[in-house]
């Protein structure tokens, strides 16, 4: 909701919702209309871009005072998400978590900050300047929660040990369910437009787990099941690959996956891939029949010319 428009005057389409929310008190009451907009003082008609900015500050000072109030000098967690805005800037968002003098649990949002940049450095310097501004310790954070990007929940330099190398007792609880619950969602969307484009089908039987086991180096049926998983799973491997070049542990894990989802989506790949799983499918049969103890030389031979005259007829 906008609280100031881009016209404030009494005839503008484009007038802001704290006008229009005056007006509105106003006419519910008789003694707040008649010192408000067009009966007020010419100087207080409350137009001016300033005085409105003046309104909101001292509304959140007197909210963000009420807040540290119902705190009572207690412990907290700290609740903190990063983004841009319209601007791409750098922000953070804190939010406040604690128990109240009744033992219910609150959330109470606190503040918006612009930053440098979102290096957990500045991420903490941002949080605790924020904290002293409201006359709240670092010694009193119990807890932290962060939105699982890897510049804040890093084992070494991330946010969350940064700040628990000042307070120990400031415990980081993760993101996962909300993580879990957005990957469900995801999942969701991606099924259906699997479906839709035939690549998954439905039916019994087909929830099987599928794995990209090792090929045995003699036994060519594993190296058929392995490329037939492989091209079943071929856009969950792509997707990983692409997530772990962006948030790899280190330089070289990050460069090894971008190396191998660059090769794996070549051509060249996704034919000799096609190609080979044909190949190893027209002769799966005798691979399993030759690797029989009891299998006798003239059923093998017949299978030999079967496979032979289908990769013929294949034009292999």
């Amino acid at each position: 909701m906008s609280f100031r428009g881009h016209g404030e005057r009494e005839t503008s389409t484009r007038r802001g919702n704290l006008l229009d929310l005056l007006k509105w008190y106003a006419n519910k009451k008789d003694d707040v209309k008649k010192v408000v907009l067009e009966n007020a003082p010419k100087n207080d008609i409350m137009i001016c871009p300033n005085i409105q900015k003046n309104i909101v500050s001292s509304c959140a000072k007197e909210t963000l005072k009420t807040i540290v109030e119902d705190l009572n000098v207690d412990y907290f967690e700290i609740l903190v998400d990063e983004s841009k805005d319209v601007s791409h800037k750098e922000q953070i968002a804190l939010i406040l978590s604690y128990v109240n003098k009744e033992g219910k649990v609150i959330e109470r949002f606190l503040s918006i900050v612009h930053v440098k940049d979102t290096s957990a450095k500045s991420l903490k310097e941002a949080i605790y300047s924020l904290l002293l501004e409201h006359s709240l310790s670092k010694s009193q954070i119990r807890e932290q929660g962060y939105d699982g990007a890897s510049n804040m929940q890093g084992e070494v330099n991330g946010l969350k040990t940064l700040i628990m190398n000042d307070t120990p007792s400031a415990y980081c609880i993760h993101c996962f369910p909300h993580q879990l619950e957005m990957l469900r969602d995801d999942q969701v969307k991606e099924l259906e437009e699997l479906l839709v484009l035939g690549e998954v089908h439905t039916g019994s039987g087909l929830n099987q787990e599928l794995g990209l086991q090792r090929a045995g180096d003699t036994r060519w049926g594993s190296h058929f099941k392995t490329l037939r998983n492989f091209i079943s799973l071929f856009s969950s491997i792509v997707h990983v690959l692409g997530v772990l070049a962006i948030d790899g542990s280190n330089y070289h894990e990050r460069s090894m996956a971008k190396s191998l989802v660059d090769y794996i989506r070549s051509y060249d790949f996704v034919y000799v891939l096609h190609l080979m799983l044909k190949v190893l499918a027209l002769t799966y049969d005798l691979n399993m029949a030759l690797q029989k103890k009891d299998q006798d030389i003239v059923s093998a031979m017949k299978l030999v010319g079967f496979a032979k005259r289908q990769l013929r007829y294949d034009r292999f």
